[in-house]
């Protein structure tokens, strides 16, 4: 069956991934295999833009966001699973677009300001920071990838990659496509305190949890703070806890549980249990899965080398159309 085109997403290794990447990217990929060329790449280069002072935990996150992967259902039979490193076509692409990008694009981009204003005005960023979009659109050209699953707030990265594409290809001839928007409903999972779910703020459930933490975690979570007393009437579109029963549960159980909660019939403790209940019972599969996984790490690692090859092939040749049109 023909393919809709070829995509390039990633994550990097940067810690463990959770719920939140589940829900919000993995779910979606998975999807997305049987309808598009996938190139999926561990992005540890990425990952030194921040992370460059303690590298020593970096390749054992590599392997256990591989893990992850596979046990979410993406297939290295049907997608390149590999890590950016191992293709090193990338840092020569990145190094070449970085000849034809002008600063203050890169100056302009979203996330580096607001990386300067998280560092504070005494901080002095690298340059890997700054040039990180290159090396992020070096990673979408090399493999021609037309198409790129985002959320909203990432598409300006997105039209970043499009005017280096047409800028490059204005001197040295039409050889990128210009990569569109993959729009996507990304889902905000809560973590145990009520924010966003972010290793960052260390309130995330894991992937790699077990069950018992995972369910130690979920009756833990922040609840409405106007519902204190059973009898209390609730507001679930202000509780955390909801979005799993949203997530997890049946649609008409999900009805009903909002219905008893603004009545005051339904106590926190007792939503937390059948969240917890149901939240297990779905991602169960998953994370037994990654349980096995994590035990065999010599096939995950053999999964990165057949990807890194198969990547490898796609970008050399990219490669070579690239140095013929500078004529390097």
């Amino acid at each position: 069956m023909a393919k809709k085109g070829r995509i390039l997403s990633g994550h990097r290794p940067s810690g463990l991934l959770h719920i939140g990447h589940y829900e919000g990217t993995l779910r979606t990929w998975a999807a997305l295999q049987d309808d598009y060329e996938c190139f999926f790449e561990i992005a540890d280069w990425h990952a030194l833009t921040t992370e460059y002072e303690d590298t020593e935990e970096l390749p054992y996150l590599v392997e256990q966001i591989a893990v992850d992967w596979l046990a979410s259902g993406l297939d290295p039979e049907r997608s390149v699973l590999f890590v950016q490193s191992d293709v090193m076509e990338h840092a020569e692409l990145h190094l070449l677009l970085s000849m034809v990008t002008p600063v203050s694009w890169l100056e302009r981009c979203p996330t580096y300001k607001d990386r300067l204003t998280q560092l504070g005005e005494e901080a002095s960023p690298g340059y890997g920071l700054l040039g990180y979009p290159v090396l992020q659109a070096a990673d979408i050209l090399i493999y021609k990838a037309n198409v790129v699953p985002v959320g909203e707030d990432q598409l300006p990265h997105l039209e970043l990659t499009r005017e280096i594409a047409r800028r490059f290809n204005n001197f040295y001839g039409d050889l990128f496509p210009e990569p569109q928007a993959l729009l996507s409903e990304f889902a905000a999972v809560p973590g145990v305190d009520g924010r966003k779910m972010s290793k960052t703020y260390d309130n995330a459930i894991n992937l790699s949890d077990p069950p018992e933490v995972v369910e130690e975690k979920l009756r833990s979570m922040f609840t409405d703070p106007e519902k204190i007393h059973m009898g209390d009437a609730g507001h679930p579109d202000r509780c955390p806890v909801f979005v799993y029963q949203h997530m997890y549960n049946e649609e008409a159980r999900v009805e009903e549980i909002r219905a008893e909660c603004e009545a005051g019939e339904l106590g926190c403790v007792a939503c937390k249990t059948e969240a917890t209940e149901r939240t297990l019972e779905v991602l169960g599969p998953v994370m037994q899965r990654r349980r096995e996984l994590a035990e065999n790490v010599e096939h995950v690692r053999r999964v990165l080398a057949d990807g890194a090859e198969r990547a490898r092939e796609v970008a050399t040749q990219t490669m070579d159309e690239v140095r013929a049109a500078i004529h390097l």
